[in-house]
């Protein structure tokens, strides 16, 4: 099979936790986010975040890793061939004029929310602060959801991984698309499977009173898929018909897809199905969009784009 593209949708159980709150990281809200409807929800920053962080220390375990790292958020690189980062994560560098200051991702993330309307509680917070003998208190509440069932969903393009364009131009009008490549085909299989992964070690949310808070999946559904679509992202929040009706659109456009459930009696397990889905993927073709495409640095991309020429 040809893998265009790759979808991982799961439910992820959280209880008495602030996912997405935290006082140095992301800002520092005392109320949880929810929706109009009640239901508790963790942005696609956060869920972003949390991916990176699992993707890195995947990456610094690695034997195949090389001279490969993942940058920091505040500070990405636009090195296609090392910083999974900018590959995987995309980037946006204001200061360089052409096109090679931008890179959509080819790693995209939803919100994760919770299936069911959610039970908010508050906690309150005592801090206290010595100043010599003098003690100074500050009372604080936050908010905090008692028990979720989160719905999130992750999604790779696989022709976009190691892989830029560089676009042509006549007159200001574009002419011609040509494909760049950065990585050779063993990495780029290796960095998607650390992006699979990743989706079932998500553990860096933020954390009410430094609780631990998990986003590894109860649940887990994972879809190899002959082109890109996010439709099985609704398998989880479907009813029994829509999701027959989902799986049969799958298999008759030829995807592969691998279950997991860790509270059933029967069927694979949410490791079972990681497992035979990373045995897949080691055993089948990516997609290509550039056949026979020269490797090239990103330097030597930078230097080959240059502006549209103005007729002005």
């Amino acid at each position: 099979m040809t893998i265009k593209g790759i979808l991982v949708t799961l439910l992820a159980p959280m209880s008495d936790h602030i996912a997405n709150a935290g006082e140095k990281l992301l800002g520092n809200a005392s109320s949880i986010k929810r929706r109009p409807d009640g239901r508790v929800y963790i942005s696609g920053q956060m869920q972003r975040h949390a991916l990176f962080s699992a993707l890195d220390r995947l990456n610094a375990d690695d034997e195949g890793r090389g001279q490969t790292y993942v940058s920091n958020g505040d500070g990405v690189t636009n090195v296609v061939e090392t910083d999974l980062r900018a590959d995987l994560g995309g980037f946006l560098q204001t200061s360089k004029e052409p096109y090679s200051g931008r890179r959509t991702a080819p790693v995209s993330a939803t919100p994760a929310v919770a299936l069911e309307s959610s039970t908010i509680g508050r906690d309150l917070l005592i801090r206290l602060r010595m100043v010599g003998e003098a003690k100074d208190q500050a009372l604080a509440t936050r908010e905090f959801s008692q028990d979720d069932r989160m719905l999130m969903s992750f999604f790779v393009d696989v022709s976009a991984v190691g892989i830029r364009k560089r676009f042509g131009y006549e007159n200001e009008l574009h002419v011609r698309t040509e494909y760049v490549r950065h990585i050779d085909e063993p990495e780029r299989k290796r960095r998607i499977r650390l992006a699979l992964e990743a989706t079932a070690a998500l553990t860096d949310y933020a954390n009410q009173a430094r609780n631990a808070t998990s986003g590894e999946p109860q649940q887990v559904l994972l879809v190899f898929d002959t082109r890109l679509s996010r439709k099985a992202s609704r398998y989880f929040k479907a009813n029994a018909p829509e999701q027959r009706n989902i799986l049969a659109e799958l298999d008759a456009r030829g995807a592969t897809y691998f279950l997991g459930d860790d509270t059933a009696e029967t069927g694979d397990s949410t490791a079972t199905a990681y497992r035979k889905a990373l045995d897949f993927l080691a055993a089948n073709t990516l997609y290509d969009p550039a056949p026979g495409a020269a490797m090239q640095t990103t330097a030597a991309f930078e230097t080959s784009v240059k502006p549209a020429k103005s007729t002005k």
